[in-house]
């Protein structure tokens, strides 16, 4: 199969690359596509309709070739072709036009799109910037400002967004192809081709580059590829095409072999191998078309919301018709509130909560082929519910618990079949987190294990299969890691030294002013209901007990590690009298910690509990847990990981 092919009728070709999955301009596209204008430059062909086959127009590079030496020819020499030929070249826009994909069709003389078409240059999300000319094309078809957004934070925009900006020429109302052959016969006609590269920068807004700068500095903590598509950018409005083309280019060539760079890729393809062991389940998934949800609180219905949003049906059950009513009015304030900040159409969350039914009784969940459980996070509650839904549910559906901590093991036994039993860690708020952690007990099967996976890829999550153990992968880990911390405070620390250390590395927020956000007093109870058994020799340190015995339970009481009496976090010596206080009692003599070596402690301790995860099995491959902690502890991406830290500096 020829990934670029050419077909002539009356005067027009139709080039269409089809390089599955996604058309990724790999070295055998760019090689089509510079012969293809050769071979039309001297033919009969008026007008050239560009396309793409399949559900992308052109989704990006070949990711594979980042970081290696570029393979001729180089995107720029074609692109450049592109625009200097002397006919006119239309993109037809189907679906993903995505980074080098973008650059293509602004190499193009013209765009028309499709209602449903995505268009951005996502390449800062892996640590490199446009380097075929996309910074310099782009603010003259868009306003600066537009160009800014697009180039420095990576999101795509609509294709109705696109047409107001002026990055596509039209929106196809009917069909693209004779759309776009329409639109290149007018071109040819009219004759006077201009390309990006001969326009003026289109009017708009002053850009204050220093302030952007400082915003952006801000708001990528460390990254540097935004920043460096800015100061492309910059250049782009400032010098002559030719010098901010080969100032782009630079740019990108030295990113593209960053540290920073490496990371992300490696990110990029962890996230896509993760729960490869799901598609791998011998077995079919349940049906989701409908799915019971037991408990209503914060989790419950963040859970259902997700599910409505994804096209389910939802039946939901609580302990009483009143607590149900209350279940309803959350789920309906959730999707209220996605709709009002843009993230859904009213049209989208009206359909959704009319999917949604509420019940006391157990027994009308018969018809569901999937019920995730989400009361409480006790024991003998949950065991309770599972008992309950093994009387009443059909032996081929599958019963999930979403429980942080708890052990799957101990709920299977309460059922006759523990085959259909597994765990869903889902992270708050539910219908947002990108992450879920797919819970393998010791007799999860293989159906249950597939209903995982597909449910993960219903609800557009990033799906990683955990063992059974205190916390599975992502909260042992934490635990382990705040554990830590709270060593470091008694030998010498202080909470918002640690947080400094961590937001210089790149974390939004550090795990003290994390604490205060989410409340003191559930880890309270936790370390409460296991004091009864942990060994009397284990370290163990009473600081946030001191705290929590205080009544500071954090934002929502007004005092947890910070004060909150201003509105923001402030330093409270009241902390630093019952730290010191607690050093004293455990015989420890405090010294002055250095953010550097603040990390490397916090560091050390997430890669040996990281290690410790992989040896006992609990976690499938070291990228995994690189995984759970950027999308679900906030681990800095750029930074790849904990565990890819630990490798690439070995």
């Amino acid at each position: 199969m020829a990934e670029v092919s050419v077909e002539i009728r009356d005067g027009l070709a139709w080039v269409t690359i089809d390089n599955p999955p996604v058309n990724a301009i790999g070295r055998a596209v760019r090689q089509g596509l510079l012969e293809t204008v050769e071979q039309l430059r001297d033919s009969a062909v008026r007008a050239v309709v560009l396309t793409g086959a399949g559900r992308a127009f052109v989704a990006g590079a070949d990711i594979r070739e980042l970081g290696q030496t570029p393979l001729a020819p180089v995107l720029p020499e074609v692109l450049a072709a592109i625009a200097g030929s002397p006919v006119p070249w239309v993109a037809a826009l189907g679906g993903l036009t995505l980074g080098g994909g973008l650059e293509l069709a602004m190499a193009c003389h013209a765009r028309i799109a499709l209602p449903g078409a995505k268009l951005g240059l996502p390449e800062v999300n892996l640590g490199i910037i446009p380097g075929s000319g996309g910074t310099v094309r782009l603010p003259r078809l868009v306003p600066m400002a537009t160009a800014v957004k697009l180039a420095t934070s990576g999101k795509p925009i609509s294709a109705q967004e696109a047409l107001e900006a002026g990055l596509i020429d039209r929106l196809a109302s009917g069909d693209l192809m004779a759309e776009a052959s329409a639109m290149a016969q007018d071109l040819a006609k009219r004759g006077g081709l201009l390309s990006a590269l001969d326009r003026d920068l289109v009017a708009g807004e002053a850009i204050d580059w220093d302030a952007q700068a400082a915003q952006l500095r801000k708001r990528s903590r460390g990254a540097a590829a935004p920043l460096e598509a800015l100061a492309a950018l910059k250049s782009a409005a400032q010098e002559p095409v030719d010098v901010a083309l080969a100032g782009e280019r630079a740019r990108f060539l030295r990113l593209a072999a960053s540290d920073e760079a490496a990371a992300l890729r490696h990110v990029f393809f962890a996230e896509r191998a993760a729960g490869q062991s799901l598609k791998q389940a011998d077995a079919e998934p349940a049906d989701l078309s409908r799915v019971g949800v037991i408990g209503g609180g914060t989790m419950g219905a963040g859970i259902a919301t997700a599910l409505l949003l994804a096209g389910s049906q939802v039946r939901l059950i609580e302990r009483d018709t009143a607590a149900a009513e209350m279940a309803r009015t959350r789920v309906a304030e959730t999707i209220a509130a996605s709709v009002k900040r843009g993230a859904i159409a009213a049209e989208k969350g009206d359909r959704a909560l009319a999917g949604l039914s509420t019940d006391t009784d157990y027994a009308s969940l018969t018809d569901c082929a999937l019920v995730i459980e989400a009361v409480f996070e006790d024991m003998a509650v949950k065991r309770e519910v599972f008992a309950r839904l093994d009387a009443v549910m059909p032996a081929e559906a599958i019963l999930a618990t979403n429980t942080s901590y708890l052990d799957v093991n101990g709920l299977a036994d309460t059922t006759k079949d523990p085959a259909r039993i597994l765990g869903l860690h889902f992270f708050s708020p539910a219908h947002v987190m990108k992450l879920l952690e797919v819970v393998r007990g010791e007799a999860t099967g293989a159906r249950a294990l597939a209903t995982g996976g597909a449910l993960a890829k219903l609800l557009g999550k990033i799906p990683v299969v955990a063992g059974v153990c205190d916390g599975f992968i992502g909260n042992r880990i934490m635990a382990a890691y705040r554990r830590d911390c709270e060593f470091m405070l008694e030998e010498g620390a202080l909470p918002q030294e640690i947080d400094a250390a961590m937001e210089a590395f790149g974390f939004a927020m550090g795990i003290y002013a994390v604490q205060d956000m989410s409340g003191l007093d559930i880890a309270w109870a936790q370390r409460k209901a296991h004091a009864s058994h942990r060994d009397p020799s284990e370290r163990y340190a009473h600081i946030a007990d001191r705290l929590c015995e205080a009544g500071r339970l954090g934002r929502k009481t007004g005092k947890g590690w910070y004060d909150y009496a201003s509105g923001k976090a402030g330093i409270d010596p009241e902390v630093t009298r019952i730290i010191e206080k607690e050093s004293a009692r455990a015989g420890r003599t405090r010294k002055a910690f250095t953010a550097d070596e603040i990390m490397a402690r916090i560091l050390a301790t997430l890669q040996r509990e990281g290690q410790a995860v992989l040896d006992e099995g609990i976690a499938e491959t070291p990228a995994d847990i690189d995984v759970v902690m950027i999308t679900g502890y906030g681990f800095p991406r750029h930074r790849g990981g904990p565990m890819y830290m630990a490798r690439s500096t070995v």
